[in-house]
């Protein structure tokens, strides 16, 4: 099914696979890169489970060392629409720098609805579970299919659930991630942990749930980054502002590129 999608991918992404990449190689600090951007549907056989995704990915022919693998993860939709296509000023913004970037559809219209009511931390987390799953399956698929990713560092960005999602992935799996974004997750803690590291922006209008967030003293210690914006909770996507969207975008880039 994509085949013939990564003959395009991997022409764009040739890259020697090893730590110590070429000097030669275009990186992300020196040249913009115009996007395509690739849609499609994987399927998880062992969870007879379609997986929506789209790709943002340089334009090129040049030789690229994809240093970032990003994956993003939308907020909670309601089993409607196609919320993973709401953040692509973001997924554009880091393809043109020369990452690789993958949006994932975590919800599908036979899924059940996400509980409102009760100990949302304990009955939300299954539906986290499903979307660590998701994140997963694609990643690993990815890697096989493009060589090049394999050597790349992992990056998650989540919003609302989506970033709840992406807080759980790297709690368990600490080894396989290098940095999580969270736009205004609210329920599953950040792990008290120095590695990943985890940085969120939070909104002006819905707080976190006590203890999801580490405190002034543990983000000095674990070197995790908080920030608080005047940006609304559901705002925290391509419904932003010019100005707000520039803050996210100027907040992720200067975290993602320090190493």
């Amino acid at each position: 099914m994509l085949k013939g999608i990564f003959v395009s991918l991997l022409f764009g992404l040739l890259v020697a696979c090893k730590t110590n990449l070429d000097a030669e190689l275009v990186t992300a600090e020196t040249v913009t890169f115009p996007v395509e951007s690739i849609k499609d549907v994987l399927f998880d056989s062992s969870r007879n489970r379609k997986i929506p995704i789209v790709i943002y990915q340089p334009k090129t022919s040049q030789k690229l060392a994809p240093s970032y693998f990003v994956v993003i993860s939308h907020g909670y939709g309601f089993n409607k629409g196609n919320p993973y296509l709401g953040y692509s000023f973001i997924a554009e913004n880091l393809a043109k720098k020369g990452f690789f970037v993958v949006s994932v559809q975590h919800e599908l219209p036979t899924d059940d609805l996400l509980a409102m009511e009760g100990d949302l931390r304990t009955i939300r987390k299954p539906n986290w579970e499903k979307g660590v799953q998701n994140i997963l399956f694609v990643t690993n698929y990815l890697k096989a299919v493009i060589p090049p990713l394999t050597t790349s560092q992992l990056v998650l960005i989540g919003h609302s659930n989506g970033g709840d999602m992406s807080v759980l992935f790297a709690e368990k799996h600490p080894d396989k991630t290098h940095k999580v974004f969270t736009l205004d997750n609210r329920r599953m803690p950040i792990p008290r942990v120095e590695k990943p590291t985890f940085y969120s922006m939070r909104s002006s209008d819905q707080p976190a749930d006590e203890g999801v967030l580490p405190s002034p003293e543990e983000q000095e210690k674990l070197g995790h980054i908080i920030l608080q914006t005047n940006i609304k909770h559901n705002s925290m996507c391509n419904d932003a502002s010019q100005e707000e969207q520039e803050l996210i975008l100027s907040f992720i880039e200067k975290h993602l590129l320090v190493k």
